[in-house]
């Protein structure tokens, strides 16, 4: 396992959790001089409740780029002035899995993160995604509290 960092991602759903993890995020990747990314992942439970609607694949890859967009665009204006995010990650699945596969995928890759977002119920029930991934991950993975 690689132990030089050489890019802080940010795993983000805009809700306000992720968004504080940003902040935290960019002002880390700033004193560092390690580039940012942010990373998102259109959630496994909204695909499968698309499709159950009718919704066609086609349409299914547009509602996934238009989350990431909004995503994106939230939490670039929250980091506005602190540092320029380098790369927008939009991953599809179960948010952890995918994150745990991103970081296995690309080493040395400081992961931050929220505590809770936007599925507290789920997380309630299924244990959240931030613990998943601390339990899981192969590098250092920071978890913002507010």
């Amino acid at each position: 396992m690689p132990t030089d960092t050489q890019s802080i991602v940010v795993a983000c759903d805009g809700s306000e959790h992720s968004l504080h993890a940003a902040k935290m995020a960019a002002d880390l990747a700033k004193a560092t001089g390690q580039p940012l990314k942010l990373l998102a992942v259109f959630p496994g439970t909204k695909v499968e409740q698309l499709v159950v609607t009718g919704v066609w694949p086609t349409e299914l890859e547009e509602e996934a780029k238009d989350y990431g967009r909004k995503v994106f665009k939230t939490v670039r204006e929250s980091v506005s002035g602190i540092v320029e995010p380098k790369e927008d990650v939009l991953l599809q699945g179960e948010p952890a899995k995918e994150i745990i596969e991103y970081l296995e995928n690309h080493p040395g890759t400081h992961m931050v993160l929220g505590r809770r977002g936007h599925s507290m119920v789920r997380s309630l029930t299924l244990g959240s995604t931030s613990e998943k991934v601390v339990r899981h991950a192969n590098g250092p993975v920071t978890v913002v509290s507010e």
